[in-house]
């Protein structure tokens, strides 16, 4: 199954919907490409929809962290939304759920950008 990305907005936040393997070579160049794109466009408010994404290796991973090095030094954030329980389980192996944010309602996660800008 190849990897997709789609870019949609919810008032200031970008939504990514990824599909598919976040994996060395196309997935993880694919998210850390799409992210790029939105930093460059001013875009630092970033939700990362993983409902369709059946696996993260380690190289994805390492995007993730990167891409969210890269966000919060721009003053945004990075936020995952819908991780399914093996990406799930993923997190929690590698401690990395301490770092990102994650929720499992899309109205909420894009509400908490702006709780989080009024904090």
């Amino acid at each position: 199954m190849s990897v997709k990305a789609a870019v949609r907005h919810s008032g200031n936040v970008a939504i990514i919907d990824m599909s598919g393997r976040i994996t060395l070579g196309e997935g993880s160049g694919l998210l850390r490409g799409t992210i790029k794109d939105l930093v460059a466009a001013g875009q630092n408010k970033i939700l990362l929809n993983l409902k369709d994404v059946s696996y993260i290796d380690s190289a994805g991973l390492g995007e993730m962290v990167g891409s969210y090095a890269s966000v919060t030094n721009q003053g945004g954030d990075i936020k995952l939304l819908n991780a399914q329980s093996k990406v799930t389980d993923l997190l929690q192996i590698t401690k990395l759920f301490t770092v990102f944010a994650t929720y499992t309602d899309e109205d909420e996660a894009v509400r908490s950008f702006a709780a989080a800008a009024g904090a």
